[in-house]
């Protein structure tokens, strides 16, 4: 039937009938929340590009995830950042790496809370780029070598995930047999399976201190203008083992986030990066926009796309907001 029969404008007159027929819901049971561990003590650096977010020595990390945990969520996606770089990222894989310091911390501290390391070489690396160089660019199989060890390092130290995001051929098939044959075939991967080559990770680079020394990192993250290579990246990363397939990032790939849920029916991570959230904070700080309002519907787009797992900065305050929501 078409107007004036009906009117579409029914549904939405009363608060209640919205709050019934709203087809989208955001949980806190949704959010993950990235921090940022380094060496050191008493080490609480704010991050000028990344309001609120802080690079944190362990004891302080240890306090931070307790806060977390107290806002209702229930995960958090680590970063290291070492006190000592070297030139293939080795540092990482070693028993008292700054993530598995930080690992064996927090669970002695909040057993419960769920700890996603991040695998990946850019932080570690003394030039920035995600993997050993060789003839001046990443040599992607040399690299397979380091991302398994330090995935197996990782989970001695008691992680609960694994998340590779090299973007290297194969790393995903390479670390599942790792861990397997470590006796951790119960760990999960979450790939970072469509990662794109995106100018919205500026500020994260300033809070990991991870800018590549020369060149880009076009030769193995991906081009922002292609879909369908996305779609072919996240398949042969389930075909080689992964459990949980992630797009980055999340608001401008929005239509990736829901390609990849239509298509595959697997469990997406969505990650809501360090550029998004920035400019979120950014314009709020200016008067220009409701920032609560804006944060929950950014939050709410990426889970109507199809996205699981939503990966933010703004975890903690959308996980208040919520939950105040719920409380009415």
């Amino acid at each position: 039937m078409a107007f004036p029969e009906t009117r579409m404008r029914r549904l939405r007159y009363n608060s209640v009938l919205r709050d019934m027929v709203t087809e989208t819901h955001l949980s806190v049971d949704d959010l993950v929340m990235p921090l940022f561990v380094c060496a050191g003590t008493n080490v609480r650096n704010p991050i000028g590009s990344m309001p609120g977010n802080y690079q944190l020595s362990v004891e302080n990390l240890v306090e931070e995830c307790k806060k977390v945990y107290a806002s209702g969520v229930r995960a958090v996606l680590l970063f290291g950042i070492p006190a000592e770089k070297d030139e293939d990222g080795s540092v990482a894989c070693e028993h008292n790496g700054i993530v598995q310091t930080a690992t064996r911390a927090i669970k002695k501290e909040i057993e419960d809370l769920y700890i996603i390391a991040d695998v990946c070489n850019c932080e570690y690396t003394t030039h920035g780029h995600c993997g050993t160089i060789i003839d001046g660019d990443v040599d992607n199989d040399t690299t397979l070598e380091t991302l398994a060890r330090q995935s197996v390092s990782l989970a001695e130290a008691g992680v609960d995930m694994i998340a590779p995001s090299d973007m290297m051929d194969g790393r995903v098939g390479k670390i599942r047999k790792a861990l397997d044959e470590a006796h951790f075939e119960k760990i999960p991967i979450m790939a970072y399976s469509a990662k794109f080559a995106s100018a919205f990770y500026g500020p994260f680079r300033d809070a990991a201190e991870s800018a590549p020394k020369f060149g880009n990192r076009a030769t193995y993250q991906m081009n922002p203008a292609n879909s369908n290579e996305a779609v072919r990246e996240v398949q042969l990363d389930i075909e080689e083992g992964a459990d949980i397939v992630m797009v980055k990032p999340a608001m401008a790939f929005l239509d990736i986030v829901y390609r990849v849920k239509t298509e595959f029916k697997m469990p997406v991570a969505a990650y809501n990066v360090s550029g998004e959230f920035s400019m979120v904070k950014a314009t709020g700080e200016k008067g220009w926009i409701d920032e609560a309002r804006v944060m929950i519907e950014v939050l709410t787009s990426i889970k109507r796309a199809g996205a699981d797992i939503i990966i933010t900065y703004h975890a903690v305050e959308a996980a208040n907001i919520i939950k105040g929501i719920n409380e009415q």
